[in-house]
């Protein structure tokens, strides 16, 4: 979600470009639909929680889809988890309702949340703010700024809202001797580290546990180590290169456009700056309360022995609490109601897309089940994983994922494809589902920071002005750190569950 009076313009991309995720997910139904008939049916036995209990799997009489009706209608079987026209009733395996209309709907109301904030000028002056008190001291901006992107990311995926900010921070950077590329990647690397990392990120981490059946606390304390590191590597990789293009500009990765880029970005660094009021103030404390609760009404605190009361909120009591806190900053704000509906309603519009793609997404996994074929994908992978380990499981789900989100770059739309396939797999090794829900984030994450497929990464290298070449040529070394920190990270969880 970004705001187009202040996000400087993107040109469109020319020659080859791979579809849409809409287009992808939607060929991925067909060809699951062509599968039913190919693939043969299956099913595993379930234990008392509903998971399949390894080496139970057995066959079934089939069932193939109607390719053309079930491929249009799975998808909204999927959002509500109804009968199709055939009398097949879409659950998982543990015997929950299918339907995801809960998820797509706090999406939407997220957005909305999103959107009543950014109205109210809070982010985009408390960004600013820190810019002009950090004025003359710009290296610690390098890290203080990644820090505070990151935080965006872990929280709420900040993605494209962080598009309004590149040409302030860029045109400072500049300014204090660096280059363009600089002052990009602290914006895409400081809020791509924080997806990376997710912890409560509801459009990653919170819609993979719910696919997965935990909470999204399960596994917050190795996503916070992953966080604290993989911020750390960027931070000094981006402060190496920072200080060694200031002490000799030739060995900027844009050297050829300093002058160029110099007087581009000369605007929008004086009066443009938006000025910290104690009302900001007020509407970022309010902005992370919502997410303070969220948090707390999600921790099973009974279960963890810790003597706080339980809430045992999920979906439906999350998506209300941020349309009450959606009004409480309209009401800080002071917004007139108009405004504040206007931007509510203008905010979900700008992820209805997102909620689209879980209602898709989630139609493949209809035709599989319906199909009764996703126990049969689950057997051959039992089978092709064979006895690997926990250790060895973690690393091939990480690198399984890696080439998922080169084509499907929705972190959302993924983990509605991916995660009720994959989680049941990690009974078969004795490795908890939310190692799963880490894996798929991680490598997720990587993948959106450098893959053409991803708009924050062309957009923000568009109004960088780097090109995407140079910038990957840059950055490659710092990905392949992050991939090693996944392994370590995912290794080490495995062996201490």
């Amino acid at each position: 979600m970004t705001d187009p009076t202040t996000t400087a313009p993107v040109e469109p991309r020319r020659g080859f470009s791979l579809p849409s995720a809409y287009t992808i997910l939607f060929a991925l139904i067909v060809l699951m639909a062509i599968a039913t008939w190919i693939v043969p049916a299956g099913l595993y036995d379930l234990n008392e929680e509903g998971s399949p209990i390894p080496g139970t799997y057995h066959s079934v009489e089939t069932n193939p889809a109607r390719i053309l009706v079930d491929s249009l209608t799975a998808p909204i079987n999927g959002l509500y988890g109804i009968e199709d026209s055939k009398g097949n009733i879409n659950y998982y395996n543990s015997g929950t309702l299918f339907g995801a209309i809960d998820v797509a709907l706090f999406i939407i109301v997220i957005g909305g949340f999103l959107g009543v904030t950014m109205r109210t000028g809070a982010i985009q002056a408390g960004i600013g703010g820190l810019v002009t008190r950090l004025e003359g001291r710009e290296r610690w901006m390098i890290p203080i700024l990644m820090t505070v992107f990151a935080i965006g990311g872990t929280t709420y995926g900040m993605a494209e809202e962080s598009l309004a900010f590149y040409t302030l921070v860029i045109a400072v950077m500049i300014a204090a001797g660096y280059d363009a590329l600089t002052g990009a990647a602290v914006v895409l690397l400081g809020c791509g580290i924080g997806t990376y990392g997710s912890t409560i990120n509801p459009f990653a981490t919170g819609i993979a546990s719910g696919f997965a059946g935990v909470s999204i606390s399960d596994g917050l304390v190795l996503r916070l180590v992953l966080l604290v590191v993989a911020l750390v590597i960027g931070i000094f990789f981006v402060l190496r290169y920072a200080d060694r293009v200031k002490a000799d500009p030739s060995r900027s990765v844009v050297a050829n456009m300093r002058e160029e880029n110099a007087r581009h970005f000369s605007v929008g660094t004086g009066e443009d700056k938006a000025v910290m009021t104690g009302r900001h103030k007020g509407i970022l404390l309010t902005f992370a309360m919502a997410f303070v609760l969220m948090m707390y009404g999600v921790i099973p605190w009974e279960d963890l022995g810790i003597g706080l009361p339980t809430l045992w909120w999920w979906f439906p009591e999350m998506t209300a609490s941020f349309i009450l806190f959606s009004i409480v900053i309209g009401i800080i704000g002071r917004m007139s109601e108009e405004d504040l509906t206007s931007s509510f309603v203008a905010g979900a519009r700008d992820l209805l897309g997102v909620a689209l793609i879980i209602g898709i997404a989630r139609g493949i996994t209809v035709i599989m089940n319906n199909g009764q074929i996703t126990d049969t994908v689950l057997n051959w992978a039992e089978q092709a994983l064979g006895d690997v380990g926990q250790v060895g499981f973690a690393t091939v789900m990480f690198l399984l994922f890696l080439p998922l989100s080169f084509l499907i770059p929705s972190s959302s739309g993924l983990a509605t494809v991916a995660m009720p396939i994959m989680s049941p797999l990690a009974s078969f090794a004795n490795v908890p589902p939310e190692l799963v829900v880490t894996a798929f984030q991680s490598a997720s994450g990587i993948m959106n920071l450098f893959i053409p497929t991803s708009a924050v990464v062309m957009g923000g290298l568009a109004i960088a002005r780097v090109p995407y070449g140079a910038y990957l040529r840059w950055v490659w070394p710092m990905l392949a750190m992050l991939a090693v920190l996944s392994v370590v990270g995912l290794a080490a969880g495995a062996l201490l569950t």
